[in-house]
């Protein structure tokens, strides 16, 4: 199985770190980053495997070299160190003096046993605005996660968008390699950014997990929202853990109430149309040179910002008037489908405890 070789500081607690910072099925691939959470710490390792003549090692060396942190937005800096570092110790194992150099050099205050941090901010978590994680967190994947994001899942963006908005467990499953899986749970997370002040103080959080595996099923079990991704097929069947199942580009969930959500609406394809629109225009001006200073990470971010702001704007007006009625025009305003996306209304004003009245008539019922 798999074993923590060396790390620093000795007396940390990396219980179950070793099944983290390695996926199941990794030994099918030849490397792979991994992004993933260890109690209030983000980690990412990055993995490689190597032939070697060798029986004891069964033909294969595969190493992951990570770190851990108190947020993850920065993690990304050290992928290319990490890349050489695992190299190196596939290559000479045991030689740890560059790791003992680069923690000397960037260690901190890592929170204590308690959780509490001694002498830093608490770690915020999404979405409590997204300057939090911006401009730092620029993905470095080859054509910028957010647009292989859209690419991948299309108009189903918006079905996911729904789910997170709501702060349902999302689980997300895809074979290795997992790097790009962990994007997609950090972009999943982003689409339910709010920066209205004061919104929901008891909302749950939509908490980046990134991976999980079956180590952290008692874990899971406690959550009441989070969005994580797994390379374990054993997860499907474990329908008390999540709310929402992703196997590729396949979104589903058992909860029958929930299923009217994975309906895409007219509303749905408009925004859809809206965001693709804004990013030709974006790309235009990027070819012309007019605007190189914008990106498309930017654009996506911000578009669900607006959207969701528009949302909780209009919802927090109804509910501050003085009939509390909320009709087919406010939905018509707020960019959702008065007859689609009335589940998706009637959840969200129970999720966040907004206090309307909702007068859309249901075409069904009579």
């Amino acid at each position: 199985g798999n074993m923590v070789e060396w790390c620093l500081p000795q007396d940390i607690d990396l219980e179950g770190v070793e099944f983290k910072s390695m996926a199941s099925g990794s030994h099918k691939i030849q490397s792979d980053f991994i992004y993933f959470r260890k109690g209030l710490c983000f980690g990412l390792a990055c993995f490689a495997n190597m032939p070697v003549e060798s029986e004891l090692e069964r033909g294969a060396r595969m190493k992951s070299v990570g770190i851990l942190s108190p947020s993850y937005t920065l993690l990304y800096r050290y992928m290319h160190f990490l890349e050489n570092q695992v190299r190196h110790q596939l290559e000479m194992p045991g030689h740890y003096s560059h790791l003992e150099a680069f923690y000397d050099d960037k260690k901190g205050v890592l929170p204590d046993s308690k959780g509490t941090p001694s002498s830093q901010q608490p770690v915020h978590w999404l979405p409590s605005i997204h300057r939090y994680m911006y401009p730092e967190m620029k993905i470095t994947h080859p054509a910028g996660c957010m647009s292989q994001f859209i690419k991948f899942f299309g108009e189903q963006i918006l079905v996911l968008w729904k789910f997170a908005l709501l702060r349902k467990r999302i689980l997300i499953f895809s074979p290795p390699p997992v790097g790009v899986v962990c994007y997609r749970v950090y972009c999943c997370c982003c689409l339910a950014n709010v920066s209205l002040p004061g919104l929901g103080g008891t909302v749950p959080e939509s908490k980046p997990f990134f991976y999980v595996n079956v180590a952290d099923i008692e874990m899971l079990e406690t959550e009441v929202s989070y969005v994580a991704c797994t390379t374990e097929k054993i997860f499907e069947q474990k329908r008390d853990l999540y709310d929402v199942y992703v196997d590729n580009q396949n979104v589903k969930t058992h909860h029958e109430h929930l299923q009217p959500l994975l309906k895409i609406n007219n509303a749905d394809k408009e925004k859809y149309r809206r965001l693709n629109d804004q990013r030709q225009m974006l790309m235009y001006s990027q070819e012309v040179g007019e605007d190189c200073s914008s990106c498309e990470e930017d654009l996506f971010i911000l578009f669900f910002m607006e959207q969701n702001n528009r949302i909780f704007q209009t919802l927090l007006e109804v509910s501050a008037s003085q009939d509390k009625t909320l009709t087919a025009d406010h939905a018509r305003g707020m960019g959702l489908d008065p007859q689609g996306d009335r589940n998706f209304l009637m959840d969200l004003l129970e999720v966040y405890g907004i206090d309307v009245m909702l007068v859309i008539d249901n075409p069904c019922c009579t």
